[in-house]
């Protein structure tokens, strides 16, 4: 359609406690798990007419690290995609509001203008929430632009969760709405700062999209959520995970995200990958009862 922008967006820094930054070492191994899985299943994808749009803090600008990555990114001559330094461009439910919504709002006033440009004379402009550890299956951008055009959200309710150091995949069938959703703005709407804020000003959780823009669901199973040691929340043991595949069942979703020949995921020393194999439950105490700091250094 050539009344349409897509960006898909990987808010990649900035994101939860500890201003969206774990280290240098936190950043590596989450580029390492991009490389070797994300990007994979976004090269994958049968529709390539879209703009991946990677948000980070200011304080990225001057890193070698993401200019190494960039360098990286430029070598795929297919991909067309953007770093922008202002923040990310979605509510973060780890602020109170007020401090959530000032952050929110100063990322789209510095954000927005740079869009500008590539935005060009589209009616519309789709933006795709792409988490930076997970996938979408080979056809999420082409039934989202096959999809009409008008003031709404869109989404996957189920998909799947991956051990990826045992490249292991079960069912994933949670209660509340997942952040692999879409929203559609019309162009002056989503260039506008403040327009923009309001569209989306009381989605202040990706479990909220649907309770305040028009939501339409897709049935399919259309994700992969990707577990391993450097998650901060969702994990391998969670409560929603459902049914394990069979081989022949793993190797198919596999497939049609382009991560069959991806290698097993080997991330911290043994003890850490031992913390993450417990309960979900049990998880959840020694957080509690050790702080969030602990957690972060594990």
């Amino acid at each position: 359609m050539n009344n349409l922008i897509h960006f898909v967006n990987i808010p990649f820094t900035g994101l939860g406690l500890y201003q969206g930054y774990r280290g240098d070492k936190w950043l590596l191994n989450r580029i390492r798990i991009f490389k070797e899985y994300v990007l994979p299943s976004i090269l994958n994808q049968s529709n390539q007419n879209f703009i991946l749009l990677i948000s980070w803090r200011q304080e990225e600008k001057n890193n070698p690290i993401i200019k190494e990555f960039a360098e990286y990114l430029n070598h795929f001559r297919d991909l067309n995609f953007i770093f922008s330094y202002a923040g990310i461009l979605i509510w973060d439910d780890k602020y109170l509001d007020e401090e959530a919504e000032k952050r929110l709002r100063n990322s789209l006033e510095k954000t927005l203008p740079y869009l500008k440009d590539v935005v060009g004379n589209a009616d519309w402009v789709l933006m795709t929430i792409q988490p930076s550890d997970d996938m979408y299956l080979y056809n999420a951008v082409e039934r989202l632009q096959d999809s009409e055009l008008k003031e709404k959200a869109m989404g996957y309710k189920r998909g799947y969760i991956m051990d990826l150091a045992k490249k292991e995949i079960s069912e994933y069938n949670p209660t509340t709405l997942p952040p692999f959703y879409t929203i559609f703005f019309p162009r002056e709407t989503f260039l506008d700062p403040k327009k923009h804020f309001e569209y989306i000003g009381k989605c202040k959780s990706h479990e909220y999209v649907k309770d305040f823009l028009p939501y339409e669901f897709l049935e399919e199973r259309g994700f992969i959520v990707g577990c391993h040691t450097e998650n901060i929340s969702t994990t391998y043991n969670i409560p929603f995970k459902g049914r394990k595949l069979t081989k022949e069942e793993m190797g198919n979703v596999m497939r049609k995200t382009g991560i069959l020949d991806a290698p097993p995921l080997k991330l911290g020393k043994g003890w850490k990958r031992l913390y993450f194999k417990l309960p979900h439950w049990l998880r959840r105490k020694i957080r509690y009862y050790l702080g969030e700091r602990f957690y972060a250094k594990i």
